[in-house]
Parts: structure tokens; sequence; C-alpha cells
């Protein structure tokens, strides 16, 4: 491992400490600096020859850290590295995956556009919110998933099997209850979502159940400005649910999020540690789960050239057993 430097980015610094504990490594010594203009200026030790590896999500302020991931990667290649994979737990512009109206960008491809002609070699991320972002990449992608992570949290709850309820929040988020409804197990319900504009939704019916007393497990990729998921939550409150608990790999937290969590209609909130949480947007109900050893156990097979989907296959022997 002795070729193998992990640098942080300003984003997640914790996140990349967790990492390196995990890998028995030190952090790379990483020099960066914001000028008087907003200007970023970076400077990293001898990286000649090694694999390196930056971890930076590009969370809020997206388009700072963005940058900020562009010079690193700019840097260590400008410094001869080996191969330079950009370790990126949350990507942001995620959302914006396709022209669904007229005279509109698709803005996760120019991200990863940039990403590669900035000189990445390769990229491993966590649940992209679409997962065919791995395809707008011209490098290797490796894509993780912390939904073993979430489940492990809601195992240890002890909460019996025919109490359970997943609830898909969406359309789009059947595929991943499903998942957790295998390791899990209970029932499935779906909430109808219907958007209304590009910053509102209505949630109108619940198809399958039953939720009357039930305890009620909502996953999601994301948690943004929370007006879905609290919505979904108080929809599952009316039809009969005793607990609501919400969970997601990431928690954006925008706007007005932690203003509409402290509603009643939801129990507890998991998230990871993707995304730092700010001490203002600290609420009780909030736990977070880290998904160091996850990237780290990741990292470690990228530098050794072993299979990533084996860590799930792993995971998924030891749960059978």
């Amino acid at each position: 491992m002795r070729e193998l430097k992990i640098f942080s980015g300003r984003a997640n610094i914790e996140l990349t400490k967790k990492i390196c504990e995990f890998l028995n490594l030190n952090m790379g010594d990483c020099s960066l600096v914001t000028f008087p203009d907003g200007e970023f200026h970076c400077k990293i030790e001898d990286v000649r020859g090694r694999d390196v590896f930056i971890v930076q999500p590009t969370c809020p302020p997206v388009n700072d850290n963005l940058m900020e991931l562009l010079i690193m990667i700019d840097t260590c290649k400008r410094a001869s590295a080996e191969r330079v994979t950009t370790v990126i737990p949350y990507f942001g512009y995620a959302r914006q995956d396709r022209k669904d109206e007229g005279r509109v960008p698709i803005t996760a491809k120019l991200v990863a556009n940039m990403i590669t002609r900035a000189g990445a070699d390769r990229v491993l991320t966590m649940d992209l919110h679409a997962a065919q972002i791995q395809g707008f990449f011209d490098v290797p992608v490796d894509h993780l998933y912390a939904a073993w992570v979430l489940n492990e949290h809601f195992k240890s709850l002890n909460i019996p099997e025919e109490d359970i309820v997943i609830v898909s929040p969406d359309e789009g988020s059947i595929k991943r209850s499903v998942g957790h409804l295998k390791r899990l197990g209970g029932n499935l319900a779906i909430i109808d979502k219907r958007r209304i504009s590009a910053t509102s939704t209505t949630q109108a019916n619940i198809i399958g159940g039953p939720l009357d007393g039930k305890i009620a497990l909502m996953f999601d990729d994301m948690i943004s400005t929370a007006g879905s998921i609290c919505g979904a939550a108080e929809l599952v409150r009316d039809n009969g649910a005793a607990e609501v608990h919400v969970a997601a790999t990431h928690g954006v937290f925008a706007g007005n999020a932690i203003e509409r969590l402290k509603t009643d209609a939801i129990d507890s909130v998991v998230v990871t540690d993707s995304i730092p949480l700010d001490a203002d947007k600290y609420l009780p109900k909030i736990k977070r789960l880290s998904v160091d050893k996850l990237l780290g156990e990741a990292i470690r097979r990228i530098h050794h050239h072993q299979s990533i989907s084996e860590i799930f296959s792993e995971v998924n022997e030891k749960k059978n057993k």
C-alpha cells in the first residue's frame, strides 16, 4: 500500500480521515488556499508514480467543491501521478441527467466531461441519483451502494418482520425499495407522487400495504429540500402507520429541509456521512452512519486491481450464513 496516496478536498475532510484510518494510512499532505478574489490554489506532496485517490463530494457549495476537485486532479496529473481516481461520495448535478423539456442542458454529462478532461483516470462514487450517469464518463466508474449500511442499522433495531412496511416514496424508488424488502422483510407500499413544478410535488395515493399499526421504513437516494419525503411521511401517517423512519444515502438538507423534518410525522432520519452535517443542521432525530469502511475497502481493491462487485457478494454471503 506504500504507493497509495489519499488526498482530501475541503468538502468532507472527516470522512477522508476515517477512510485513511481504516486503511492504516496517513492522509496525503495537501495545501488548499482561497485567495481574496475567490480563486483556489492547491499544492501537494510528491506523488510521482503514485496511485492517487482524491476524496471530494460535490455537495453544497456545489460549484466551489467541483472547481476544487478539478484543480486537485490537474495538480496530481501535472505532478506525474501514475493514476488519479476521484472518490465522489455524492455527485452533484446528478438530477440534471436528461433533457426533460426543450432548451435545457444535460449538466450531469457536462460535469462528467469536466472531470475526465481535468485528468481523472477513474471515478468511484456512491448511489448516483440516476444509474445511467455512469455512462456519461469516458473512464471506468465504480458505483457503490450504501444499502447494506442502512439495512444493518434497521436490523439492529430488531423490528419484527410482520410489523415492517417498506414504503417507496415514488415510482422511481420501487427497485430500491424492493432491494431493502428482500433484506429486511415485511410488506411493500408505493406512493403515487405527482410533480407540480420543479420545486414542488404532491402525494396522492398509496398502493399496497397495509399500513395500519405498522412501522414504515422509507428509503431514498437523497434528502434535499425534504418536501417530497415529508409529504410522503404525512400520507403514510394518515393511513395509520404507528412509526415512520426515513433513510437516505445523501443528506443534502437544502433550503428549509431541517424545519420540514421537525414534523411529528417522522420518528427518525438516517443518512450517511457522504455529505458533512453542519452544526446548524443538527436534529436529535437525525442519525448519521459512516460509509468509511465501504469506500476504504473499494479503494483498497481498486489499488490492488481486485473486484469491486465482490464486496457486495461477500456481504450477502455473510448475511445468508
